[in-house]
């Protein structure tokens, strides 16, 4: 029946995405939808050389340095 195949759907979608449902429970608490996405900011150490060399690559191509590293983390992690 399409009625199942909704559920199912909803379930699975639920199941993928428990933030963006629990920020909807909040919502309905307190009628303020907390943020989704959080960043952190890191303190690495990366070779002096290799860090303004990137810099002026993102710069020149106007590239957001840290995007880029995110993603690379990710495939680093195949969470692609």
């Amino acid at each position: 029946m399409l009625s199942d195949k909704i559920i199912d759907k909803a379930k699975k979608i639920i199941k993928e995405n428990p933030e963006y449902f629990e920020a909807l429970v909040e919502f309905e608490k307190n009628k303020k939808l907390p943020r989704l996405n959080y960043k952190k900011r890191a303190n690495f150490t990366i070779d002096f050389k290799l860090l303004k060399e990137f810099r002026e690559y993102c710069k020149e191509r106007r590239l957001n340095m840290s995007n880029i590293l995110e993603k690379h983390i990710k495939e680093e992690l195949k969470l692609k």
